[in-house]
């Protein structure tokens, strides 16, 4: 380039040689005086494509497509590396000097690539293509780094088999058809597992359902206990109450007697005081020993209703009691009973339910066995009746290539079979023993001339004929109106003529077969 003001574009520097310049200078922009020489360099990285063919260790020729991003590192050492490099080569313009870049990254990338494939199997290459990748990638850019070039990326292509080679198309099916084996294997477990939890949860469900009636039983039997003590414990208290109650109106009546004794008393005082001077002599002693006697016998009264009182309800305290006693021990026997039966009947049905578990377990096993021998049977089965039925249709076409069509075919098939003989057999069977009723009626002629009146007749004619065809085949007779209509109906014109009458005469009909 001529000396004077010096820029490069965004992705590239200039680089700087000559007088004054100790090596070569990296810049963007610079002033280049005489005795000075500018070169640009890009640093934009390019694509490299390679498919090149190598040697296996097991001597295996294979084909290994690949595409590199390549470009030289942003850094100041390896890009004077990378500009002496594109200054050193035989041209000046920027697509010399990338084909010779080019040229270098070519013989590096087959060179390390063969050294690598020649120490591994086919087996290794196929099943481990991310090692291989990074093993090229780390051989080959421990060779560029000292270009200054920098690997951006690597893509491994699909291996390809060489013409003649199918070990890749082979491996594919093999892996292919691994996975549908698999995926077979992978749907019938987990059919298996499938049915397995259901049998699991329908047991668990059965033993929680167990364990819930049995605290519904326990809550109950403790529900049952608590109310027959509520009710012992109201009972007592109305027996109190009502002994209380008892004792209190008895000596209520025994104060109203005390009362009424103390009037009497008095009052047989007043008489005695009154008396006492008449009677002085003969009824003093007898009043005063009357009164001793009331007085006594009242005492005696009112002790014997205490007495009774007091024992009453103390019978009745130790009956209550007693009661309250005799249901708190049948309340705790019938909860001791309860609760036995509730745990042995968890416990035989959490047995009975681990027992149809495994039960069930062993028989979705078994079943799935026998489904699976069922289905290959079954399989091989329609296998052979599809070539069977192959070989059949063959047969069948070079027949009726001979009989001349599937009309032929079919002519011979019902011969081969008696179908004509079987044909007229059923016609005979099927008529056999039948007696149709066959009707004939014969209304007569007209005679010549003009009869304003025949279509009429005509009609009324037909009528009878057709009612007792009806009756004879379906044993339907006609309207009682209709049957009944006056045999003396007159036309139009006044003419009184048998022959429009109604029911109107017909010749007897005749059957066949007796009818």
């Amino acid at each position: 380039m001529v000396w004077g003001y010096h820029a490069a574009e965004p992705n590239s520097y200039l680089v700087i040689t000559g007088a004054g310049v100790k090596g070569l200078k990296l810049t963007k922009k610079a002033m280049v005086f005489p005795f000075q020489k500018v070169t640009k360099i890009s640093v934009t990285p390019f694509h490299f494509t390679t498919d090149l063919q190598a040697m296996t260790s097991e001597k295996l020729q294979v084909c290994l497509p690949a595409v590199f991003t390549i470009g030289p590192k942003d850094e100041e050492e390896s890009l004077r590396k990378y500009a002496g490099l594109m200054t050193d080569s035989a041209a000046d313009t920027l697509v010399a000097g990338r084909e010779h870049i080019q040229a270098i990254i070519m013989g590096i990338v087959e060179g390390e690539t063969r050294s690598i494939v020649s120490n591994i199997t086919m087996k290794e290459l196929f099943e481990k293509r991310t090692l291989y990748r990074k093993m090229v990638v780390d051989h080959v850019q421990s060779e560029l780094t000292q270009f200054g070039l920098h690997i951006y990326n690597a893509s491994i292509k699909e291996l390809r088999d060489l013409p003649g080679s199918h070990y890749f198309e082979f491996q594919s099916k093999k892996a292919h058809e691994g996975a549908q084996n698999q995926a077979k294997v992978d749907v019938a477990h987990a059919r298996m597992e499938g049915e397995i939890g259901e049998a699991l949860n329908v047991g668990r469900t059965k033993q929680e359902i167990a364990k819930i009636n049995a605290n519904t039983a326990v809550q109950e039997t403790e529900r049952k206990i608590e109310k027959a003590i509520a009710d012992s414990k109201f009972k007592s208290q109305e027996i109190d109450i009502e002994r209380k109650l008892n004792i209190e109106r008895i000596q209520a009546e025994r104060a109203a007697e005390l009362r009424d004794s103390d009037l009497q008393k008095g009052v047989q005082e007043s008489k005695a005081l009154m008396e006492l001077e008449r009677m002085r002599a003969t009824t003093v002693t007898k009043a005063k020993v009357a009164k001793e006697s009331a007085a006594q016998e009242a005492d005696a009264q009112l002790y014997k209703a205490r007495q009774a009182a007091e024992a009453s309800a103390y019978q009745q305290s130790k009956t209550a009691d007693l009661e309250l006693y005799t249901a708190e021990k049948q309340a705790e026997g019938h909860f001791q009973r309860k609760k036995r039966e509730t745990d042995a009947k968890y416990l035989q049905e959490s047995k009975a339910a681990d027992a149809s578990l495994y039960r069930k377990q062993q028989d979705a096993l078994g079943d799935f066995e026998i489904k699976k021998a069922e289905a290959e049977a079954l399989y091989i089965r329609h296998e052979r009746e599809a070539a069977g039925i192959i070989q059949l249709a063959g047969a069948y076409k070079e027949l009726g290539n001979v009989l001349g069509g599937p009309a032929g075919v079919r002519d011979w098939m019902m011969l081969q079979n008696n179908i004509p003989v079987q044909l007229a057999q059923a016609n005979a069977e099927a008529v056999r023993g039948l007696q149709p009723k066959i009707n004939v009626w014969n209304t007569g002629s007209q005679d010549g001339g003009a009869d304003s009146f025949a279509p009429i007749r005509n009609i009324m004619q037909s009528l009878p004929p057709l009612f007792s065809t009806i009756q004879d085949q379906t044993g339907m007779m006609p309207p009682a109106w209709l049957a009944q209509m006056p045999a003396n109906a007159t036309g139009g014109h006044g003419r009184n003529d048998s022959a429009h009458d109604f029911p109107l005469a017909v010749e007897k009909h005749k059957g066949i077969n007796g009818a």
